[in-house]
């Protein structure tokens, strides 16, 4: 299994944009649960500790392989998201991973 963990920072002029952006952010992602194929899980977690090092939002999503995780990143509805909210990110950050079962 894959790990794909994005951490961004959200724009927004005033703390209710922010947070319209965040929620946008968040319905978007949620819309490709079931629509991309060997993405086995996917959600979205809003930051509330208010430090100041810490990003506004994360994506945790799992997929069966590596060539899922590739499929994704070329998936037309993956691209859609990505293009719809490219305007919105101030920062990105990602891990990719295998886990391993020993």
């Amino acid at each position: 299994m894959i790990r794909h963990i994005v951490m961004w920072n959200v724009d927004g002029a005033t703390a209710e944009e922010r947070q319209g952006n965040i929620e946008w952010l968040r319905r978007c992602f949620h819309g490709l649960r079931g629509r991309i194929p060997g993405l086995l899980h996917l959600e979205v977690g809003v930051d509330t500790s208010r430090v100041d090092y810490a990003c506004d939002v994360v994506l945790y999503s799992e997929f069966e392989s590596w060539k899922a995780l590739d499929a994704y990143a070329k998936h037309p509805e993956h691209l859609q998201v990505r293009d719809e909210l490219a305007g919105l990110r101030i920062a990105r950050h990602q891990v990719d991973y295998e886990v391993h079962t020993d």
